[in-house]
């Protein structure tokens, strides 16, 4: 084999093994994506309810829109009634991807876990009832745990990995990465645009104003903003203040 061949067959190899457990599972899950995956309307998402528990776990029966897209679908796991909208992106190698009851992913959520580092805490969980909004990306390198009705506005962010860069004398990409992880409580709201960075905890019942960006953990029934976010007010406090600062969709 001349290296031209070898680095084409590294460079399939590699793909692959991006995509799927191994070459069969590969083949065998592009296979149902092609023949299902494009149909349009309600026939269409009645058909994949049941193709595609060939290829994925999944409780009961999930409404899911043309053109999703599923790699290591093995690793995806999706309760009753769960709803992944048109354009929806999972990636869930190699800890899964779990979604409960009830819940919502819409158009054009990136659900990313891609931990080729050996990370142990990696994967994705969403609880029940919760909603995913549109364009939301979630990196889940250090393990991401959603509660139940929790809210994310479009294009929230939450990036559970983070590069180190201390050493000026070194390129980036050569100190390695932190993954500590993210935890967003039950009934929380995350506004469109804001960022949840890694290690961050955001407890239960608070809300995260659009465009914040969040780098230190959040107490529970709190409203936090800005860059960097801080505590603007306690959810439920009714002083002319608090009532007078503004929180975005």
């Amino acid at each position: 084999m001349n290296e031209t061949e070898t680095e084409f067959s590294g460079g399939v190899g590699l793909y692959i093994s991006r995509q799927a457990s191994g070459i069969g599972r590969y083949v065998w899950e592009q296979l149902i994506m092609l023949l299902f995956g494009w149909m349009p309307t309600v026939v269409g998402i009645g058909v994949r309810a049941f193709a595609y528990k060939l290829i994925l776990k999944s409780k009961g029966l999930a409404a899911i829109e043309k053109n999703v897209r599923l790699r290591f679908a093995s690793n995806i796991q999706l309760g009753k009634n769960v709803y992944l909208d048109e354009g929806v992106y999972i990636h869930a190698t190699p800890n899964g991807v779990t979604i409960g009851d009830g819940s919502i992913v819409m158009h054009g959520a990136i659900l990313h876990v891609y931990n080729f580092r050996g990370l142990p805490n990696s994967g994705i969980t969403i609880g029940q009832d919760s909603l995913i909004g549109e364009k939301t990306v979630i990196r889940g390198q250090g393990g991401v745990t959603i509660g139940d009705r929790v809210f994310t506005s479009p294009m929230t962010q939450l990036i559970a990995v983070n590069h180190i860069f201390d050493d000026p004398e070194t390129p980036f990409v050569k100190q390695g990465i932190t993954a500590e992880g993210i935890v967003i409580e039950d009934d929380c709201w995350l506004g469109a645009n804001a960022v949840i960075t890694d290690g961050v905890t955001v407890g239960r019942g608070s809300v995260v104003a659009a465009g914040a960006v969040v780098t230190k953990d959040v107490p529970p029934f709190s409203v936090v903003g800005g860059v960097p976010a801080k505590v603007i007010r306690k959810v439920g406090d009714r002083s002319s203040a608090a009532i007078d600062t503004p929180i975005y969709y």
